[in-house]
This record gives structure tokens, sequence and C-alpha cells, in this order.
């Protein structure tokens, strides 16, 4: 053991974390509830969906943000003894040896002088041994002997991290329990005499635990608070991607990332799942500058969070596992069906769940405090991972004996894709899931990683599906159309290229109405459009798109992208459509933060040898007569616009206008709509744009309105309507 001093503290505990852990712990959400003194039969200690469960008792739970367990309570009452409840992977070993670090640096309980930290799932301990033996074997070096340090009670920590690791009873005779420190008696005798206080009875106690193994503890403890750790926070799970990552700009990205994505970022209140997700986006930010290609959906993170869960377990009879797998995903599909998240422990041993080594990693037991008659009931680590179990039910492979002991319910995902449709828009994210477990990456990695088949038959299903909706949703002899944004976060999340274009392949229109169009939501979009050969028309009315920060709320009240703020990323991407997709004929943007540069991005895709747009409609945007060299370049190399809108460009003034007439005089476009409307005009471009009617395209529409252009360049137009050889129709 590590031996630390602090103003002659000692420090009895070996942490093998790595340097970084210290740079990278985040303070977690707890609830501290202290335990009422007459015993409150209707309270419950347990975690339930990463939220406190609120006691009806008079001790309610105080939410906080801390490493501070031994501090008084808003009664003045200082804690002796602490039971730190979390489930898997909530933080509680990183908690503890937070709470030593900051002791040994003074800055954290100052009242103790020394802290001895027994790791049950690592120490090799004796079958015998005394109090005083606990604490040699945990600080071998100690300057100080044993017996000196026991005498000070008051001064002295015992921390007990995993306490049920022991395995042993704590059904233990009164009788034969230990009063002195120094007296030899069995493990489990003298731990209970520790417990129960009738050794060193004004030391302190923090012991750490699952919630399913809470019951046989708290009838041996008195006066105990309990802390249940609640996870990160919104803010600490900000606060913990930039100290996972080093480089800020990285960290940021990442967080953009989960920030969007509504499900993941919600999973990320467990602390582990934070650690997977930053795990996975540090291996593929490796290799990207962003992560607008980044391929590993919510289900990939989730598959992966569980392979690093289950190394943990016990691999030698895997049909145990596959049969304990089963029989939650089971229990997960009922309780989606049924509205329920919470499940009787009745429930739990008839499905055969009741494997301690197991049942920790996936459910959360709330435990009644006091009385017989009240049962414990579980809940899953968070509503996303029973909603996960419930798409898994319906995909994973099993035999006939296996399925005679599933239950009722029915694998049917014809009927579940169908109560989706129709009624139940609350199975959205288990209908998400479906689609990420039957890609073949996931099939693949639950083969390897956990050792369980998925049965590929539903991905026709699937398909067949996706088809038939939008089929109805469009009207009789009418394009056939996509309207739905859950389609694309469908197919986003099984991530195949062969797929998407089958599901899209019958389909030609995009249209998207009173929308708010999320980064996770134009990451989907982008997916789904590169691989939509048949795309031709896009419209998205009433929408808007979020900008990079996913905390900034935007304006959706103008219609046609009206207000958007697209981002010259969000550019580079039209452009890459526009290059792409030779079948998109038409493109309206009406956004009051389009500006040069991105115009200038989207004239790169206008270029380009496979766009074939025909209109193209740039209103309310900040262009100045910067870009217009860009869009006479345009004009004099794509051979198939024929209208160009750029009205209510106040910046786009008269030199603008002039460099236009530039591209016209060398014109590739069959241009035959032009609109300049309120862009703040004078008399002065007007004879320019006077020799184009004659000269140039065979433009049949010219809008000027709304421009102080003056009577002399008005008729000067007018003059040129009359010439015989203008095509011009129409003159707003």
């Amino acid at each position: 053991m590590v031996q630390e001093s602090h103003r002659d503290r000692e420090l009895g505990t070996c942490p093998r974390e790595s340097p970084s852990l210290h740079s990278r712990f985040t303070t977690l959400t707890i609830a501290r509830e202290p335990r009422n003194k007459h015993g409150a039969k209707d309270g419950a200690v347990g975690t339930s969906q990463g939220c406190a469960s609120a006691s009806s008792g008079a001790a309610t739970p105080t939410t906080t943000i801390t490493t501070a367990l031994f501090e008084p309570d808003r009664d003045g009452q200082t804690p002796q003894v602490v039971v730190l409840v979390g489930a898997p992977g909530m933080g509680k070993t990183a908690m503890v040896r937070r709470v030593l670090v900051e002791w040994g640096e003074g800055t954290l309980h100052t009242q103790f002088d020394f802290v001895f930290c027994i790791d049950c799932k690592a120490m090799v301990l004796p079958m015998e041994a005394s109090v005083a033996d606990l604490v040699s074997q945990c600080c071998p070096g100690l300057r100080v002997p044993a017996g000196e340090i026991l005498e000070d009670q008051k001064k002295i920590l015992f921390i007990f991290d995993g306490f049920e690791a022991l395995g042993f009873s704590l059904a233990q005779p009164e009788a034969e329990l230990s009063s002195d420190p120094r007296e030899v008696k069995p493990l489990e005798l003298t731990m209970m005499s520790l417990l129960k206080k009738t050794v060193l009875p004004e030391s302190s106690l923090l012991i750490t635990m699952r919630p399913t193994a809470l019951g046989s503890l708290r009838q041996c403890l008195k006066g105990e608070y309990y802390v249940e750790i609640l996870g990160f926070s919104a803010a600490r799970r900000k606060e913990y991607f930039h100290r996972y990552f080093e480089n800020p700009n990285k960290a940021d990205m990442a967080f953009r990332f989960a920030r969007s994505n509504e499900i993941l970022y919600s999973l990320c209140v467990i602390p582990v799942m934070s650690w997977t997700t930053c795990t996975v986006l540090e291996q593929e930010l490796c290799g990207k500058k962003n992560l607008l290609d980044y391929s590993k959906t919510t289900t990939g993170m989730i598959l992966f969070y569980l392979s690093q869960i289950l190394k943990c377990r016990d691999r030698d009879n895997p049909q145990v596992f596959q049969q304990f797998l089963l029989q939650l995903c089971s229990l997960a599909a009922e309780g989606i069906w049924k509205h329920k998240v919470l499940f009787e422990e009745k429930e739990i041993k008839d499905c055969g769940l009741d494997q301690p080594s197991l049942l920790p990693f996936f459910l959360n037991e709330s435990i009644p405090r006091e009385g017989k008659d009240h049962e414990s009931v579980y809940a899953f680590t968070h509503l996303h991972l029973q909603e996960f179990f419930a798409a898994m039910f319906y995909v994973l492979e099993d035999d006939e004996e296996m399925a005679s002991s599933l239950g009722k319910l029915d694998k049917n995902v014809k009927k579940l894709l169908d109560s989706y449709n129709q009624s139940r828009k609350d199975l959205n994210v288990t209908v998400r899931f479906l689609f990420g477990l039957v890609s073949q990456k996931s099939i693949e990695y639950v083969d390897k990683t956990i050792g369980c088949r998925i049965s590929p038959r539903a991905r026709e299903e699937l398909l067949e599906w996706l088809q038939g909706r939008h089929r109805g949703l469009s009207q009789p002899g009418k394009a056939l159309k996509v309207s739905e944004m859950d389609t694309f976060h469908f197919l986003f999340e099984m991530n195949e290229k062969s797929f998407t274009q089958s599901a899209l392949g019958h389909f030609t229109d995009l249209d998207l109405q009173d929308t708010k169009l999320t980064l996770y939501d134009q990451m989907a979009l982008s997916f789904c459009i590169q691989h939509w050969a048949g795309l031709g028309c896009v419209t998205f009315q009433g929408c808007s798109f979020q900008r990079q920060d996913p905390e900034a709320e935007l304006d959706a009240s103008v219609p046609w992208l009206q207000w958007c703020q697209l981002s010259e990323s969000c550019c580079a991407e039209l452009a890459a459509l526009l290059a792409e997709h030779p079948g998109l004929a038409c493109l309206e943007l009406a956004d009051t933060s389009l500006g040069d540069s991105s115009v200038h991005l989207l004239c790169e895709g206008l270029r380009a040898p496979g766009c074939s747009l025909r209109i193209l409609r740039l209103r309310y945007s900040r262009i100045t007569s910067a870009c217009c060299e860009d869009l006479a370049a345009v004009l004099s190399t794509n051979t198939y616009l024929e209208e160009l809108d750029l009205s209510f460009s106040e910046g786009l003034r008269d030199a603008g206008v002039e460099l236009l007439c530039e591209g016209l005089q060398n014109c590739a476009s069959p241009l035959q709509t032009l609109r300049l409307g309120s862009c703040r005009l004078t008399g002065t471009c007007c004879q320019a744009l006077a020799v184009q009617l004659l000269q140039g395209p065979r433009l049949t529409c010219l809008d000027l309105s709304d421009n102080e252009l003056g009577a002399q360049s008005v008729l000067q137009l007018c003059r040129q309507l009359r010439h015989p050889a203008c095509p011009l129709q129409i003159l707003g």
C-alpha cells in the first residue's frame, strides 16, 4: 500500500488509476438523504432513471454537486456513517479516490487524521483479522503503531469500496461481535463489529455499494446517511468533455456532437457513458478534423458501452448470459408497451433475472428503508437503455427452449412499427434502435463481443415499412416525397449506404415543414442525401438550422429557411449536394446571415460539372458586390440555370449589378428570370442592364421593384423594351 503524509496524516490506499484520472474527474450530482429517526416506511433509497428517488417521509433528499460527504446537514448533524449508492459505472470508486486525494491535499474532511481505504473488489483479505490487522494491511509502512492510531477514534475514517464484493452474510450473532480493536475474529465478525459500532464506535465509515446490495446492509447500520449518485448534470457533462480532451477545439467538437444527439446526450448523465462517448470520439477525431462523416451511431455507442461493462462478468458460461439477456429484453419490451418503468421484485424473480452477478449492471433497486411488507422495486439505469433492450427483444435470435420462457409478448416487428405510425409516438427511440441493431456492423459486433446473434430478417420488414409509410403520405399522381424527419433518423442510425439507397430509391422530393433542424438532424439529412440518387426537389418551408452552438435558439417564424443563419460548413454541404445530385432542380435559401464567403462555397457547387440546378433563390442575404464575381462566373459556366433571385440583398448595390452584367455578356446559362428587388439600387446600374437586355441572355422577366432608380433610368429601360430584339416580357 502507498503511504502518503500530509500534516502528519496517514493515507491507506493504493489507487491504480492512470495519471489522468484526477485531471478528468468531474464532480457528480448526488442526493443526500438522512435516515429518518422514526423509520419512514414509505421511503426508498435507490437510483431510478438518473434521478433521485424522493422519499415520502419527513426526510427529503437534498440534491447537490459536491465531494463533501461528512459535512453537517441542514440540521447541523454531521453523519458518522455514509453509504454511497450507485449502479455500476455511476462513479462510486472515482468519487472515493477523489475524496482521498482532496483529503490528502488538506482541502476536504480535515477532521480526519487517518483514512484507511479497503478495496473490497481487489484486496486479498485474511480469513481472520482484528481491526488493527486491517489497518496494518491497508498501510504496512505506518510510522505510528496501529494501536496508538486507534486510540483517537474520532480522527479515523474507514472506507469500504464495493462492499457487496465481500460476499459474506451480515446476519452475525450479536454476542460474538468484538469490542476490542486488537481482538482477532473471523473477518465477517470483525467487519460486522465495525458496522454495528461495537468496536471503535466513534470512528466514521464510508461504504460504497450497488443498490441491489442494500437490503441486508441497512439492517446493520444506525444513523447512517444515504448518498445516491445521480450522475452528471448538464453543466458537468460539458465540463467532463473538456477535462477528457486536452485539445479544447476537439472537446468543443465532441461535446457539440453529443449535445446535438438528444438520446446520446441524455445517456451521458451516466459517467461511464460519458467516458464511452469521449473514448470513441477521441479515436474518431484522431484521423479527422470534424465529425460530419462520423459513422458511430448511438446504437454503436451503447453496444461499446455494454462490451466494456460486460468485461467484468464471468464469460465461462455464455449460455447463462444469453438467457439472462433474452429475459432482460423481454422485460424491457413488456414495460415499453405498458408505459412501465418500475418492476416489482416478483417480476424480476419470475423472469429469472435475480442474478447478483448480472442484474446490477442493468437495473437499479429501490429498497424500502423500513418494513417487510414493502418489496423492492427495480428500474433500468436509464429509460433509453430500457428502450434499447426493448428493441433488442425483437431482433435477438433464440432457440425454442429459450423462447418458451420469454412470456406471452410476441416478437412482431410489424405490430411495433404500425403502432408507432398510428399513435404510439413514444416508441420513436425504440424504433430508432431497431434500425441500428440490424445494421451489418451491429450484427457482427454483437456476435463477436457479446456472443449473441441478431436476426437479419427484420431488415426486410423495416425497408417495406419505410417505403410504404411515405407512399401513403404522398398525394396520388404527384411526386413521391419524404416529409417525416424521423425517416432520416432511422436511416442514419442504421448507417448503411445500400439500405438507404433502397429505402429512398422510389422517392424524388424532400419536403420538410416547420422543423427546427438540430446539428444531429443536419448530419442525418446529409448522410441520407448523399445516398439519394433520385432526389429532384428540396423544400424547407418554415424550417430553421441550428447553429454550431447547440444552446442557441433560432427563430423559425419566417418560411423557406429565413433567419436560419446557415454556417459556412452547411454551405459546403449544400455545394457538395449540388455537385453530386444532377436531378436537383431548385434551391431556395432565405437567410439573413448568408454572406459572401457562404455564396462563394455555393458557387463552387454550381460550377461543378454535375450540377444541373435550374432555380437559385438567395433572398434576404447579406451578400455584397464582392461575391458577384463568383455569381458571374456561374452564369458563364453553368448551362442549366434559368432563374436567379437576389431580392432583399441590400448589400448588392449598383457595383454588384454591374459585375453581374459582365457575367451576362458571356452567359452560358439559359437565364430567363433575374430578380433584384429591394437591393438599394440606383439609376447608375440601369445602363449596364439596358445593354444586356439586347446583348445578353434571353431574359423574359426582370424585377427591379422597390429600388430608387429615378425616372430617367426607368425610361432608358423602357426604350429597350420597344426594340424588336428585346425578349423581355415582364419588367417589375
